[in-house]
């Protein structure tokens, strides 16, 4: 289990570096500010979330095989919690999202769910 939280870790680490220079090439770009909008929060917030929910599920795999898919599903409603505590009060404190404050949340939460289905289904696919 030590190997695949550490497998998983890496890949996501490394994919989530090149997603945000990815990202932050853009803004530079386009001659917005680079690290406005909590654009390094939401990066590690989503990275930490994703490793929490992916850990929870190889710990809970074999004593809830068939309730799976509702963890994967709260670990998402757990992102969600996290991002109106956390994020939405910054971002609506002007009555408005931009598509920048928008992108700075969501690029890395599509990011990690990504990851994480394709290696949980991995897996799961073994369990069958």
């Amino acid at each position: 289990m030590t190997q695949n939280i550490l497998k998983f870790s890496g890949i996501l680490a490394l994919l989530m570096l090149v997603v945000f220079a990815i990202h932050l090439s853009v803004l530079l770009f386009i001659d917005l500010p680079l690290f406005d909008n909590r654009i390094i929060s939401a990066y590690i917030v989503n990275f930490v979330l994703a490793i929490i929910i992916y850990l929870a599920m190889l710990l809970l795999k074999h004593k809830y095989q068939s309730q799976l898919g509702f963890i994967f599903m709260f670990g998402s409603f757990l992102k969600f919690i996290v991002f109106f505590i956390v994020f939405y009060p910054f971002y609506k404190a002007d009555n408005t999202i931009t598509k920048m404050e928008f992108a700075a949340f969501f690029v890395p939460y599509v990011v990690c769910l990504i990851i994480e289905t394709t290696s949980l289904s991995k897996w799961l696919n073994k369990l069958g």
